[in-house]
């Protein structure tokens, strides 16, 4: 007979609505799978995320190694809002100007920022074809060659492509609402040119200081925010001389202010990062789950 599986406390989070359930296991320790991912991260039959979010033991020195897992089950390199939203915490809970999160892409610093926001230090942008990575040698990674739609009269054209800690690709629109993005998301994240699948954001350039950005996210779809994302396009209209360095990018669930700076090539992402509530995991849901 299988004994019951102990209470998990998990905390609900979200930054900008792109919400997360997050394990602390370094209190609780859990053999994480796919399936167990899969399950959790269900809305209909589990808690319900765009991402599942564990904080482990430091293995380099950092303050907290965070784990990324979209709500496929499936690992991932970085995920912005998270990474402020694992910043709140363990800025509270050690009482430290500044703390570091270790992550499979690298260490991200989180300090705070103004009115109760999270400030991240997203690192610099990788922009060479080979480190995004793209399957074929692009020279210019502003405006590569890709379109979608008709022949001589494509819906999108030309997208700038960036990695922040993964891969993304950027279209600049007229309108990002016009584009059916969760039709043309799937397949753009599947497309050849991206051995590791790619993000898809659409753009909308509205002053020097702002822009509006929708996204289909790898692994997990359309999003109300994706903090790489928005760094990601910062990164590609500087790069294409439509914005100024500093500026405010609007997601469909809010604002953040992202900032490229000259001084250190680092991308700094500010914005909230919300506590929904605290609970525990149905035994049901870890029951077979965990390896």
């Amino acid at each position: 007979m299988t004994a019951t599986p102990p209470p998990m406390p998990f905390r609900k989070m979200n930054g900008l609505g792109n919400d997360f359930v997050v394990l602390d296991l370094r209190a609780h320790p859990l053999a994480l799978t796919e399936e167990l991912a899969r399950r959790i991260a269900d809305r209909e039959n589990g808690v319900g995320c765009d991402q599942f979010i564990t904080i482990e033991p430091a293995r380099s020195g950092g303050d907290a190694f965070m784990g990324i897992r979209n709500n496929d089950g499936g690992a991932v390199e970085a995920c912005g809002n998270a990474a402020r939203c694992i910043g709140q915490i363990l800025l509270d809970e050690t009482g430290k100007d500044a703390v570091t999160i270790e992550t499979p892409s690298g260490d991200t610093v989180a300090t705070r920022g103004p009115e109760g926001t999270i400030t991240v230090d997203m690192g610099e942008p990788r922009l060479g074809w080979d480190e995004i990575p793209l399957s074929e040698e692009f020279r210019d990674t502003r405006a590569i060659e890709l379109e979608v739609g008709p022949l001589g009269d494509p819906i999108m054209h030309s997208p700038a492509v960036v990695n922040v800690g993964n891969p993304h690709a950027i279209f600049f629109v007229d309108d990002v609402d016009a584009i059916d993005l969760g039709r043309i998301g799937p397949m753009l994240e599947h497309h050849p040119l991206f051995p590791e699948r790619a993000n898809i954001s659409v753009a909308q350039v509205l002053s020097p200081t702002h822009i509006r950005i929708r996204t289909w996210e790898r692994g997990a779809g359309l999003t109300r925010a994706c903090g790489t994302a928005a760094c990601a396009s910062a990164v590609a209209a500087i790069r294409r001389r439509k914005t100024e360095r500093t500026m405010t990018v609007s997601l469909p669930g809010g604002d953040l202010t992202l900032e490229w700076r000259e001084a250190d090539n680092h991308i700094y992402m500010t914005g909230p990062a919300t506590l929904d509530y605290e609970s525990e995991l149905d035994p049901a849901l870890l029951s077979g789950g965990a390896a």
